[in-house]
């Protein structure tokens, strides 16, 4: 087995530079094949060292040139960037909460989603202490209008009052009985039984009196310190016809976890695999994300430093083989010092959002050595809001299918679109892999259902 942590090595021969040196401007820092396309500051008021910018989301039809960034802390919302003309990114839109001095919190992820010929984008919040809407976890929009923002319109509110604190990441996912369905993943105080609820949009659109909840994704136990999950994927496993649901957290004692339910039957989930990393300054799961055929994960932990992006065999778990995996087959940093933050994978290739290394991309054609292909540091040095802590910097990375488009959210420098060199778009298919991503196709479903459908 190979086990690399030698991304740092590599970054600092492609830039010709010693750590000592390595502080620059956002911008300044990159290898010669990502191309910046356009950067949007995205300057607003700041407060201290808050949080200012989260994750970011692009719409896949080229028809509907859109991404969507968080925006949070006070005000907490999201922008709307008009990307007709890529190289000139412009703000087309924000919609931010009512009253946001007096709210505790912020506005966390977002994901889009179509829905009978409109579309809608659902902000994520997570609002605490005594302030107001701290029973609020999400925000949904109708956004069909786009370009015309006059008639963007709220289409209602998720309220979990039984688990306050609001949703920390959520995914909308076309399952594969035909329904588009929300993931939320909760704070869950002592006893509740769910870390993620799940909700029927179409009922929720329809105005049913519980939202249109519809299950929940039980906490595995010991559920140790942690009160729900971190982070949340969803995606069609084509081998063994099963929706599956991937997500970091919670913490057990003494390691945190990563877990794989099968959601095939909503109302019934049943864990499927459990990895837990064994580590030094391990704590909870963070981000786990799986290849297109389901066979690889990739993690982020939940602590700071030392945390590098873990690579996972699931087959011997998913075989039944082993309840548990806890050893990666592979390791990937640019920085041992540094962490990183979220991962999106388009076989071969994986797009980091590093915190303070900005955008990275590795190929993992060999899972087990993975190569570092391009990065473009996005993280600008010179701002003093809380550098050295490494949870700032690059917050979120998308890409848009269609064109290969890649799009950044830095949590200070703001929105940042790049392009790959021979990377112009993407199909699993080409790659002989499922055409399965993060990306859902909202009119067909995921692929290789059977045509018998299924039902929950």
């Amino acid at each position: 087995m190979t086990h690399k942590t030698a991304g740092a090595t590599l970054v600092l021969l492609l830039a010709g530079v010693g750590p000592a040196s390595a502080q620059y401007r956002a911008g300044q820092n990159a290898s010669p094949n990502v191309k910046l396309v356009s950067h949007l500051p995205l300057a607003g008021p700041r407060n201290g060292t808050e949080i200012q910018i989260a994750d970011i989301e692009i719409e896949q039809e080229l028809s509907r040139p859109y991404a969507y960034v968080s925006r949070g802390r006070r005000p907490d919302g999201f922008n709307i960037i008009d990307l007709r003309e890529p190289s000139r990114a412009r703000l087309l839109y924000s919609w931010f909460i009512e009253n946001p001095e007096l709210h505790q919190g912020r506005g966390v992820n977002g994901k889009y989603f179509k829905l009978n010929r409109r579309y809608y984008y659902v902000q994520a919040f997570q609002f605490r202490g005594a302030g107001p809407d701290n029973d609020l976890s999400a925000v949904v929009v109708d956004v069909t209008s786009l370009p015309d923002t006059t008639r963007v319109r709220e289409a209602g509110r998720i309220r979990v009052p039984e688990a306050r604190g609001g949703a920390h990441n959520l995914f909308t996912y076309k399952h594969s009985d035909g329904r588009v369905l929300l993931f939320l993943t909760v704070t869950a105080p002592a006893g509740y039984p769910y870390g993620a609820l799940v909700y029927d949009m179409e009922k929720f659109l329809a105005g049913a009196p519980d939202n249109g909840l519809i299950g929940g994704i039980p906490l595995p136990e010991p559920r140790g310190a942690a009160n729900g999950y971190h982070d949340v994927y969803v995606a069609y496993d084509v081998a063994s016809h099963r929706d599956l649901f991937y997500a970091g957290g919670p913490e057990t004692t003494p390691l945190g976890g990563n877990y794989v339910y099968d959601i095939s039957d909503v109302r019934a989930p049943k864990l499927v695999a459990t990895v837990i990393a064994q580590a030094s300054m391990q704590s909870g799961g963070h981000t786990f994300v799986a290849t297109p055929d389901g066979r690889y994960a990739l993690t982020l932990m939940t602590s700071l430093g030392h945390q590098p992006v873990r690579f996972f065999d699931l087959k011997p778990a998913l075989d039944g083989t082993v309840p548990v995996i806890r050893q990666p087959i592979a390791e990937w940093t640019p920085d041992a010092k540094k962490s990183g933050h979220m991962i999106e994978i388009r076989w071969p290739y994986v797009f980091l959002a590093m915190y303070e290394d900005g955008l990275h991309v590795l190929d993992m054609r060999n899972p087990t050595d993975p190569a570092h292909v391009g990065f473009y540091d996005t993280f600008n040095y010179k701002t003093p809001y809380g550098v050295g802590t490494e949870a700032q910097g690059g917050y979120g990375v998308d890409v848009r299918n269609a064109d290969g488009l890649i799009v950044m959210a830095d949590m200070h420098s703001g929105f940042w679109a790049f392009r790959l060199d021979g990377f112009t778009g993407w199909n699993g298919h080409d790659w002989g892999m499922p055409n399965v991503s993060s990306a859902q196709d909202w009119d067909n479903g995921p692929e290789g259902v059977p045509k018998t459908g299924k039902t929950s």
